[in-house]
């Protein structure tokens, strides 16, 4: 059994995030605590005996071969693998999954019992992990397209957890180490003498999984695509890109019966002349090395964009977590009525 301390730690972190629904086999496992939730684990879910539970949290996945169904998961890493404890209903969702999860119809599916899948990927499978803008995601990538997904943690504190927990347990593996390089910096390792321009920050482990984070380029490329999207409003070295965050849109939709709201996954980019909603491509990029086309579609496409200075009021919710936050905008059908006006009169 593991310590006390990391019993409790896992029991605190065992909470299904208060905006996200799951079906009832999950509620059951984020019921569980302390040994419970160990014995669960060894009984249910590890394929070895002698694998202990490390880390454990929940984030919603999304998987390569099904870039568009974002499902809720419950991630265990124990010393042996990463399990992704997944709701039945998601093999359902979408038809050309069937291949993908080999599961039959099975006869239980009218029974009492509730069902769960798991996804399996080992830690001898892992080649790379690549960690998204600010830590608000990571790309866990293995041998083929069937072992990458993309954990949407929305929280660059989960996220910085649970790769310090990978690399630890990583650490323990029995693989042979990369040969260390000689006599090299971290300025001759990582920065080019020409540019200036840190390159990618690739950080080698000794496991030999490469562990990539963005680089400024990232940022700059997004700020040209920002900038672009503007329609030359802002010139490009006056735009900067203040804060990116993963959050949802919330649509209302008025039922019969009651209210109630869906939530789309939105990449939310705010500027200091502009706010903009982005549906971000979080699985396709970079292009894993045995992709054989670029994906269909863009990793950035542009859902919604005001301007800051229409923003008439914000209005927030009460509640702790998730905070709500509604934008309300003037809606000035001429924008640039003042801005034609002015060029008129003036002439040259």
């Amino acid at each position: 059994y593991p310590s006390e301390f990391l019993m409790q730690k896992i029991s605190e972190d065992n909470q299904i995030p208060v905006h996200l629904h799951v079906s009832v086999s999950l509620q059951y496992v984020a019921g569980l605590k302390g040994r419970a939730l160990v014995e669960f684990f060894h009984s249910n879910i590890a394929e070895v005996e002698n694998e202990e539970l490390r880390h454990l949290m929940w984030s919603s996945v999304l998987f390569y071969k099904t870039p568009n169904v974002e499902v809720m998961a419950c991630v265990l890493l124990s010393t042996k693998a990463i399990y992704f404890l997944l709701d039945d209903s998601f093999i359902h969702a979408d038809e050309h999954q069937s291949d993908f999860w080999n599961k039959e119809n099975s006869d239980c599916e009218n029974s009492s019992f509730h069902l769960s899948c798991c996804f399996v990927l080992k830690l001898n499978d892992l080649q790379s992990v690549n960690v998204g803008l600010f830590d608000q995601y990571f790309r866990i990538t293995g041998h083929s397209a069937d072992h990458i997904v993309t954990c949407l943690t929305r929280d660059s504190y989960n996220t910085h957890t649970f790769i310090q927990q990978l690399m630890a347990v990583l650490s323990l593996l029995a693989r042979t180490p990369s040969p260390e390089p000689v006599d090299k910096d971290f300025y001759s390792e990582f920065g080019s003498k020409n540019t200036g321009k840190m390159e990618n920050y690739e950080l080698i482990h000794s496991s030999r999984v490469k562990f990539i984070y963005p680089n400024e380029e990232e940022i700059g490329d997004l700020a040209f695509l920002v900038a672009e999207k503007m329609d030359g409003l802002t010139s490009l070295p006056s735009l900067n890109i203040l804060l990116y965050v993963l959050a949802f849109q919330v649509n209302h939709s008025e039922g019969s019966a009651q209210n109630t709201s869906s939530l789309q996954a939105k990449t939310l980019i705010l500027t200091s002349s502009d706010l903009f909603l982005f549906d971000e491509d979080y699985i396709s990029y970079p292009l894993p090395e045995f992709a054989k086309e670029p994906p269909k579609r863009d990793k950035y496409q542009l859902a919604d964009g005001r301007r800051i200075r229409d923003l008439d009021r914000v209005l927030m919710g009460y509640q702790t977590y998730p905070q709500a936050l509604t934008f309300v905008f003037d809606d000035v059908q001429n924008q640039d009525l003042m801005q034609n006006l002015t060029l008129d009169h003036f002439g040259e």
